[in-house]
C-alpha cells in the first residue's frame, strides 16, 4: 500500500487535493468533527478539564473556540484528549483499507505529531495567500485569532515544503488540478513499481 500524505498550511486546499487522488482518504478534520458530535467519553473528559467552556453534548465548535481564545494552553488540553482518539481511528482506517493500492492521509498536524512513516509520499499543497484567505473566509466559524493559534501550532511551511517528495501548486481551476493530480498519481505509482 502506498501512503500519500497531503501537507501544507491552513486553507491551502489539502482536503480538495486529497479527494482528487480518488482513493480512500483519512480526513482528520472530519474525524474530529465526528468525535465532537458522537463521542461521549471525549465530551466527559473535555468537560472535566474545561468545565468553564464545555457544558453540553454534542460539543459545539463555538465552545472550543471560546476555550482556545481564553487561554492558549487550552488548545494543548483539547489536543491531549482528542489526538489519541484520532490515532486509534487512523489505525482502524489503515487496517480497513489495507488491500487498497493507495490511501491518502489528510492530517493537518501530520508532521507535528510524527504520524508519517519513512516510506510515505509527502505532497506539499501550496497556494497564494489571497486564495487561502478567500477559502478561509468561506468557512463557518471563521475566526482570525483562532486561525492564528492553529497556525502557531503547525510546523513552519518552509520545513514542510523541504520535507515533501512533491509540491502541488493549488492556484488553478478544479479541472486543471484534476489533471495535475492524475499525472502525479501515475508518477507515484510508476516510481513505486520501479523501485
Amino acid at each position: 500500500m502506498i501512503r500519500i500524505c497531503t501537507i501544507g498550511g491552513i486553507g491551502s486546499g489539502k482536503s480538495f487535493i486529497s479527494k482528487l487522488f480518488k482513493y480512500p482518504v483519512f480526513n482528520a478534520d472530519n474525524v474530529v468533527k465526528n468525535i465532537y458530535r458522537n463521542d461521549k467519553n471525549c465530551f466527559k473528559n473535555l468537560k472535566k478539564k474545561l468545565p468553564k467552556f464545555i457544558s453540553s453534548f454534542p460539543i459545539k465548535k463555538s465552545d472550543l473556540i471560546k476555550a482556545i481564545s481564553s487561554n492558549r494552553n487550552n488548545l494543548r488540553i483539547i489536543s491531549s484528549i482528542v489526538h489519541p482518539i484520532v490515532r486509534k481511528k487512523m489505525k482502524f482506517f489503515l487496517k480497513e483499507n489495507k488491500s487498497s493500492k493507495i490511501v491518502v492521509m489528510d492530517i493537518p498536524l501530520l508532521i507535528e505529531n510524527k504520524l508519517y512513516k519513512k516510506n510515505d509520499i509527502l505532497v506539499f499543497v501550496k497556494a497564494k495567500k489571497s486564495k487561502i484567505v478567500k477559502r478561509l473566509k468561506k468557512r463557518r466559524n471563521y475566526n482570525k485569532k483562532i486561525l492564528n493559534e492553529l497556525k502557531h501550532n503547525q510546523s513552519s511551511l518552509l520545513k514542510k515544503e523541504r520535507m515533501a517528495n512533491y509540491i502541488i501548486d493549488n492556484n488553478f481551476s478544479p479541472n486543471i488540478m484534476k489533471n495535475k493530480i492524475k499525472k502525479l498519481k501515475k508518477k507515484i505509482i510508476d516510481e513505486r513499481n520501479s523501485s
